[in-house]
């Protein structure tokens, strides 16, 4: 319920108000922080919810105090006495007109005229009396400046609880008592404060209760000032501290101060273990990625330093034995997560004879496919394990981002893995920061990629015949005396446990792990990221022709473009595209260094027509100038009175001539060209030109009159 006079505190910015009315389904409130404040109407039942719902606090009133006469000087009681005269006199009859909007200025103005007093004034002992409890106290001038501070002030209700045993000048402070209203200051305050990534203490969030909530608000400068009230009307820190405990939640504080994924990875109660949900070797592997904490120098040369290899790993969660690994350059990426897949089915003697260790089948006997693969996103998520999933039947389980925990078989291997080759292998990150002075540790690389994968290699045989601490034994395996190393458990798992072991043909697993894209027929071949391939079975079947334009699967793999796959609809054959010559050039680059040139000729091609439009601008004016230029030169050209058909008629003489003066301007004289001094002085013999023109316009002429006549003749049947 909600009271008249009761004041309150919203939860988002600290305002605060008091009740000065409730009339039917309305409240009237106003803001007691302001200089001069004027009442607002709020809906009652609003401000109801805001308060069930926390976002409205109920507080203790700053100006509820028990102060007596005697301790006031004869100045305040004079002014208080004075404006509470006008108050009486004049606010009191005319409350209602007051509280409303429409027609308070009107009805200030004339209890303006009628008090005598200004019209600020009228305004300032309204504000006083809404905002400081509405009594005759309210009109004092200035409570921080009355009372008798630092003496003990008489309380409506005795403290209850132990009591304090500190006392201030001889006094013992009793402190207040902890009702709801404060309980729920103090809820409000830990949400606020402490449960956030700020970080603050129990002693800042104190502090900011009695700041919030327990203090005298002033502005000084135009800022806001707070001054604390006197310690027998505030709660204790142990009181806080006290109730603190009583309201705690771990996780929520855990969940707010820093994540969620924090709690869950650190903090949550583990009730249970990853061989829960298995029943044997097989029914789920998981696969995880790190950059190991060492750096590699160049197999070409031992002096340059190529950075931190990637180490994939594939652990059986049943047995805990190691059934793939991968160490190279490549990710963490869904290529390096395909290599270590890879290795997964390959024969792990084969793959340690590569690296010079000589190993039996039975010291590493896996090359199984799984049931499920745990993984964490990224990698697995996409159609890149479309194949996997869709051919071979395998379920990926990915967790959820930073729950290393969720795969914490594999996460400890690396911690094991990163471990020993601090320890021992030159060239490792000793610590993550160096100080001033240190040797810098990447000086010392010395191990190339091959032979830190020789040691990961070692290290991982090690792991598959170690003990293995706190796994949880099934009664069997203690009857039949089984020693709880990886390569035990599934040599046992595999024997008498159900598992779900399966094999299958290393060309088909990476023809299902392989990136898939799409490619168009035409008939200049099979494009593929603008590279053109051809196949045997395309020509054959005249796909060229027949499948213009049209999408085809492919399967690639972008370290080796020279070659495509088009699988069949069995998925396990496939037709094998190899690059035509025109994209020939690019059969040894890397899928990366190819986008980079389409790229960089797109850039380069697009900066050039911008060039382009402003050449073809350029080119139109130019002829624009040309023509404009033609056009004003024939109208200034003197005109003969020639008829249409006469121009016509002698175009070919015309271009004759045109041809005759141009093989004098265009013929070649290989001569040696004479001196300025030994140039002879070019007379221009116009009389021959004029003799020319004469001449072919007789021919002209004298050609007509053969066609009339021959035209003549034809009409009248003389040439029969």
């Amino acid at each position: 319920m909600i009271y008249i006079n009761q004041v309150f505190q919203y939860a988002a910015d600290s305002q605060r108000i008091r009740i000065i009315e409730i009339e039917e389904s309305y409240v009237y409130v106003v803001n007691i922080d302001t200089t001069s404040a004027m009442p607002k109407r709020e809906l009652y039942n609003h401000l109801d919810i805001e308060f069930e719902q926390g976002e409205l606090l109920l507080i203790s009133d700053p100006f509820a105090k028990a102060i007596p006469d005697e301790e006031l000087s004869p100045v305040q009681i004079s002014k208080r006495d004075e404006d509470w005269v006008t108050v009486e006199n004049f606010i009191l009859p005319n409350m209602k007109e007051l509280l409303n909007k429409k027609g308070r200025e009107a009805k200030i103005v004339e209890i303006a005229v009628e008090s005598g007093l200004g019209k600020t004034k009228v305004k300032k002992l309204l504000s006083r009396y809404w905002q400081r409890g509405m009594n005759k106290n309210a009109m004092l001038p200035d409570y921080a400046n009355s009372g008798g501070r630092g003496k003990t002030k008489k309380l409506s209700n005795d403290k209850v609880g132990r009591p304090r045993r500190v006392t201030v000048n001889g006094e013992y402070r009793g402190g207040i008592n902890i009702t709801d209203e404060v309980k729920t200051q103090f809820e409000h305050a830990i949400n606020k404060y402490y449960r956030k990534i700020n970080n603050y203490s129990l002693k800042d969030v104190y502090h900011f209760i009695l700041r919030d909530f327990y203090s005298d608000r002033y502005k000084e400068n135009g800022e806001i000032q707070y001054r604390i009230w006197e310690s027998n009307r505030i709660p204790s820190y142990h009181q806080f501290y006290y109730w603190f405990k009583k309201l705690e939640d771990p996780k929520k504080d855990i969940v707010f101060q820093k994540s969620a994924k924090e709690y869950e990875l650190k903090h949550r109660p583990i009730l249970s273990n990853s061989k829960i949900e298995t029943n044997g070797p097989g029914t789920r592997f998981q696969i995880d990625a790190t950059i190991a904490d060492i750096y590699l120098v160049s197999s070409f040369d031992v002096n340059k330093i190529i950075g931190r290899p990637v180490v994939y790993a594939i652990l059986d969660v049943y047995s805990r034995i190691v059934t793939g690994i991968y160490v190279g350059l490549e990710g963490p990426s869904w290529l390096g997560a395909m290599m270590a897949l890879d290795n997964m089915v390959a024969d792990k003697v084969e793959f340690c004879k590569k690296y010079d260790i000589d190993i039996t089948e039975e010291q590493w006997p896996t090359y199984h496919l799984p049931e499920v693969i745990i993984a964490d996103r990224g990698e697995f998520e996409g159609y890149a394990v479309a194949g996997l999933i869709n051919n071979l039947n395998i379920k990926i389980e990915n967790t959820t981002a930073y729950r290393g925990d969720l795969k914490g078989i594999v996460e400890r291997k690396f911690r094991t893995i990163n471990g020993k080759v601090k320890q021992k292998a030159p060239g490792a990150i000793q610590k993550e920061y160096r100080e001033r002075g240190d040797r810098d540790y990447r000086l010392d690389a010395t191990l190339n990629l091959k032979e830190f994968t020789a040691l990961i290699i070692t290290m991982m045989l090690q792991h598959n015949h170690k003990i293995i601490d706190k796994y949880p034994m099934e009664k069997e395996m203690i009857t039949d005396g089984l020693v709880p190393t990886p390569i035990n458990l599934w040599n046992w798992g595999i024997q008498n446990r159900k598992g779900r072991l399966r094999t299958v043909d290393r060309d088909i697993l990476r023809l299902n792990v392989l990136p898939r894209g799409r490619a168009t027929i035409s008939r200049a071949g099979i494009k593929f990221k603008n590279l053109l391939y051809g196949s045997k079975r395309a020509i054959e079947e005249q796909w060229y022709a027949k499948l213009k334009n049209k999408s085809i699967d492919i399967v690639y793999d972008p370290r080796h473009l020279e070659k495509v796959y088009i699988p069949n609809d069995n998925g396990i054959d496939y037709e094998t595209c190899i690059l035509l010559e025109p994209s020939q050039q690019y059969k040894l680059d890397f899928l990366e260094d190819v986008v980079f040139h389409q790229q960089l000729r797109n850039e380069l091609e697009e900066e050039e027509r911008s060039k382009q439009v402003q050449l073809t601008i350029n080119t139109d004016t130019m002829m624009d100038q040309i023509i404009k230029a033609a056009e004003q030169k024939k109208k200034k050209a003197l005109h003969q009175p020639t008829s249409k058909k006469e121009k016509l008629a002698t175009i070919r003489d015309n271009k004759a001539i045109e041809k005759q003066a141009n093989r004098e301007i265009e013929k070649f004289d290989l001569s040696p060209k004479p001196t300025v001094a030994e140039q002879p002085t070019e007379i221009i013999n116009f009389a021959s030109r004029t003799t020319l023109e004469q001449q072919s316009q007789k021919k002209s002429s004298s050609r007509l009159m053969e066609k009339l006549k021959r035209k003549r003749d034809e009409e009248f049947g003389k040439d029969e």
